[in-house]
This record gives structure tokens, sequence and C-alpha cells, in this order.
């Protein structure tokens, strides 16, 4: 397995695949791990998590060196990931003997009845490369904090961030076979789903590979959480103040060079300010530097890989075809790596690809809309429900607007992001189950009832 720099294309490193023989151990290992593990005071699995987010912090600069190498993330977002990952350990280190205590409930006098939440064993995640840190604490830290333990399978283009993860792990002090990676194609893991001592999955990645592994995982009985693709609504109302939403637009486009699951893709705009937005959004959008991603100043970086590069252009071509306006960008940069520019697409038709598929890199797409109820109309004619946004001089009608949006994250007046300390998750295609904060460390456990006779 070859890991590639998508800034110019040149190779990093070769991975091998673990052979069967390996993966065996490291499953072994993991289930004999466990067996301790999960007997351990919960205080002091907090403790290690406390750990973890002072080694994250220690080596940000490090550790977001190779994120931006491996798959092109600019190097100040990669350090604010890392970050990110540190503050989520620090939420779980305070909250989860909270949120993992025994549940009293009241039910016949005479007797003690209560739910006990425990852990289910090894839980196999399926990882991306556009967090290549983030996605992964945020199934870790929780999981293990409630007594599992973690095998990775992550993308093969970020197998170096892997073994940073990895070796993170086993630096803050938790046991051997706690945390594992296991490098491995995408073929392999029915088999890994398969065996017994894999209790649970999850994946964060696209329908099809949300679609393959539940069919594994239904298969073989197996608990799954699915975090999938979005197309996520960006509804703004006539009264919504243009200089703040134009610039959350450019960022909640952009950010990550585009590729993100939350990302506003479809930008619903009321027509007395449509071509406004329209014009300063392909503005503000022209004036981001799409270049190195080790520089300071680049705002976009290269798309991670080159055969993702060609499906975003061939999904751009086929939208324009169909009859789309390109107001900005719309095509592949002439230069060495896989760059492509912030593009603005408008008069899409309602079934090319830019309106009804994701468009996973910076390409927007705006449609005017006559009411809040057409908005609605359009924003829930997809078959993704992962986040969505309303903009508004009026919270209260933003907030009415927010609740007939079906998804799992729906934000007014703010960009849709994830935060610990709330529970992220989306619907419809975009998958099911719940991470982050009482909800996630809760999804990998056995809610047990106990009722003790007395």
């Amino acid at each position: 397995m070859q890991t590639t720099n998508p800034a110019t294309n040149e190779p990093i490193a070769t991975y091998e695949q673990h052979s069967p023989e390996t993966v065996e151990k490291l499953l072994a290992r993991a289930d004999e791990t466990f067996r301790d593990w999960r007997e351990r005071p919960i205080e002091e699995r907090e403790a290690l998590a406390v750990s973890l987010g002072e080694i994250l912090r220690s080596n940000a600069e490090e550790y977001a060196a190779t994120m931006t190498h491996e798959m092109g993330k600019p190097l100040d977002q990669a350090v604010a990931e890392v970050e990110k990952c540190a503050d989520l350990c620090d939420y779980y280190a305070e909250r989860s003997a909270e949120h993992l205590q025994d549940e009293r409930i009241g039910a016949e006098p005479g007797t003690k009845t209560y739910v006990s939440y425990e852990p289910l064993g090894a839980v196999l995640s399926v990882m991306p490369w556009n967090y290549p840190f983030w996605q992964v604490f945020r199934f870790a830290v929780p999981a293990l904090t409630a007594g599992n333990v973690g095998l990775l399978k992550h993308a093969p283009n970020v197998l170096g961030c892997a073994n940073a993860i990895e070796a993170c792990f086993e630096e803050a002090g938790y046991p051997a076979g706690a945390f594992a990676s296991i490098q491995v194609e995408d073929e392999r893991v029915a088999d890994i789903i398969a065996d017994d001592r894999v209790r649970a999955v999850t994946l964060t990645g696209s329908t099809g590979a949300g679609r393959a592994v539940a069919a594994a995982s239904g298969e073989n009985l197996k608990k799954t959480v699915l975090e999938l693709g979005g197309s996520d609504p960006f509804v703004v109302l006539a009264d919504a103040p243009l200089d703040e939403v134009v610039d959350a637009a450019v960022t909640a486009r952009n950010q990550n060079s585009g590729q993100t699951c939350i990302a506003a893709k479809r930008f619903f705009v009321h027509e007395s300010i449509h071509d406004e937005f329209v014009e300063r959004f392909a503005r503000e959008a022209e004036q981001l530097t799409v270049g190195d991603p080790t520089e300071e100043g680049t705002d976009v970086g290269p798309q991670a890989r080159a055969d993702l590069l060609e499906e975003l252009d061939s999904q751009v071509q086929r939208s324009v075809e169909a009859g789309a306006t390109v107001e900005t960008g719309g095509e592949p940069l002439d230069r060495e790596g896989n760059f492509y520019p912030p593009t603005v697409l408008t008069g899409v038709p309602e079934d090319c690809p830019a309106a009804t598929e994701e468009l996973f890199g910076p390409v927007a797409a705006v449609f005017p809309v006559e009411s809040d109820d057409e908005a609605i109309e359009a924003a829930n004619d997809t078959q993704f429900g992962l986040g969505g946004s309303v903009w508004t001089a009026d919270a209260d009608r933003g907030e009415a607007l927010a609740k007939r949006i079906t998804a799992g994250n729906v934000f007014v007046n703010q960009v849709v992001k994830s935060d610990p300390r709330l529970p992220f998750g989306g619907v419809k295609e975009s998958g099911y189950g719940s991470e982050l904060a009482g909800h996630g460390i809760r999804e990998f456990t056995n809610a047990k009832t106990i009722w003790v006779e007395r």
C-alpha cells in the first residue's frame, strides 16, 4: 500500500499489508486485553484520556505535518484538528463516569432496578482520510474509556497517520492491545467483521462503503454506527445579513479543501438576494489562496488523490453539460498536484450531479428559492441527511425552519460543525447512530437491566 503526497503526486512510503497471521495475533491480543481492561476503574481510564490529550498537544506540529504530507490538509487546519482531538480527550476525561453511571429506574416496591452500561469488547473502526486524526479519536476515546478495545482499519493513503495514532495511545500508557492499527485492503474487512472477537463496527465514509459494512455486520449480527456522506443545504433567507453569510458560506464550502461530509454543498438563497449573493460568493471564493498546504496563508490545498480530483471534475463537467453555469472555477488547475479551485455553479438542473450527488471538493451549487416552504422542500429533496444550516436575522424563524430540515445536525446562523458535548450523526443515506457526548459513549455499551428482588 502506497502513500502519496497529493500536492506533488510523489510517493511518500510503502506499507506492507498485514498477513492473516498478523491480523489473527492482533485480534487475539485485543480480546485478551479486553478481559482486563473492562475491569479497570473508570477513573483510571479517564486519567489515560488526560495523558492522551497532553501528548496530542505536545506533538501537534508533528502530527499536523504528517496529515498535510499525506492528504494535503492546509497546515493550520491540520494543527486545529489535532487540538480538537485533545479537547475531545479532555471532555471524556471529565464526563465519562457521569455518562456511564448506573441509571436507577423505579419499578416495584421492594426491588432495586437500574440500567448498567457495560462495554461490548473489540470495536472495529473503518476510518476515512479527510480528517485522519479527528475521525479516529472521535471513535476511540469514548469507546476505550467505556472499557472497550479498539481496532483501526484506516484509509490506505493515510497509514502514516494511523501509525502515529497507534504510537500516541501507547505513549499515553494504554495497555498493549487496547488500540491497534490493522493494515489491510478493503476487501479483507468483511472477514475481520465476521470474527467472533469483533463485537461492533463503526465506519465513517461513503454511502457505498456504509452499505458494504452494514451488510457484513448484519450478516454477523454486529452492532454498527455509520456516518456517511452528505449534501448539506445552506438556506439563506431574504433578511440574512449578507456580509456575515457570504463569509460563512465560503468557509462552509471550502474548509478542508471542500473534502468534508458536513460541508455546505447546496445553497438555497431567496430570489430577492440571489444575484447579489452569487456575485459576492464567487468574488470572495476567488480570493482564497489555492496552493502548497505547508505554506502559511494557503486556504485550499490539493484534493487528496488524483482519482478523487478526476471524479470531482467529471461531476462538474456533467453538470455544465446539463445546463449549469460556472460563475468561477470549474476545472482542475494546470499545475503539479491535485488542485481544484473554489467553484460556484448556478442555473443547476435538478437532475444533474451538482444537485443530486455529493461533490466532495470545493464546488458550490446555488439555487434561487421564492419562499421558506420552497427552501425547505428543496433542502430535503436529497437522499442525504447529515447536516444543514439556516441563515436569517430572525433566530426564532430560523429555529422553526431548522426543525423542518431532515438531518442529524441543523445550525441556525452558524456553520455546521461537530462538538464533543453534542451528539453527532445522520439520517437517511447519511447513516445512523450517534457519536460524541453521552449518546456516543453509550453506543458501544450493553444497556443491561439489573433487577434485584429484596
